[in-house]
């Protein structure tokens, strides 16, 4: 079983509500180990008003939710029944599970909030082996040399012609080999 990405329907303005009870119970049931980010897709846009510039965080997908889980029965039923929730997007209902989110899905969203879908601090270390999935060094294998977190990049070292090499990728580019 593997971590992956669910969107999680929830009345709208109830996002951050949802979001405290999931965390709650998660704790509570000691389900840390199959839930482990609930994020609400925001934005920080700048406007001018009156000369005066304000930021304001806007929600990328108003009543909705994303849900980094292990899918068990367990993980859905406490999703599924914190208050709030609505359903699972991508379910056909009856019972069954919904599909996850693909990676580049999540990437896409994730990025646009300066986020990565790897957690660097637990899934990553310097001299883990990683796949390039991504950009022009795709197919390739290498060793993570540096972690740069503030930006989420990696320096990995990649056999290029029978000599190491660092590149220099970004961390939804990889997956750990």
């Amino acid at each position: 079983m593997e971590k992956l990405w669910y969107v999680v329907n929830t009345y709208s303005g109830h996002e951050s509500k949802v979001k405290e009870k999931l965390e709650m119970r998660t704790e509570s049931m000691g389900m840390q180990d199959h839930i482990f980010r609930v994020i609400i897709p925001e934005t920080t846009e700048v406007e001018l008003k009156d000369g005066v510039k304000k930021e304001k965080v806007k929600k990328m997908f108003p009543g909705y939710i994303l849900v980094e889980m292990i899918m068990s029965d367990e993980a859905w039923y406490i999703v599924r029944n914190t208050p709030g929730v609505t359903g699972f997007i991508g379910s056909s209902g009856h019972g069954a599970k919904p599909t996850p989110l693909l990676p580049q899905e999540i990437d896409r969203i994730l990025s646009a909030m300066g986020m990565s879908r790897i957690d660097v601090d637990n899934d990553m270390n310097v001299g883990d082996k990683v796949n390039i999935v991504d950009g022009p060094f795709k197919g390739m294998m290498g060793t993570i040399d540096n972690i740069d977190k503030e930006n989420n990049r990696l320096n990995v070292l990649i056999d290029l012609f029978g000599q190491e090499t660092p590149v220099e990728v970004e961390l939804f580019q990889v997956n750990k080999a």
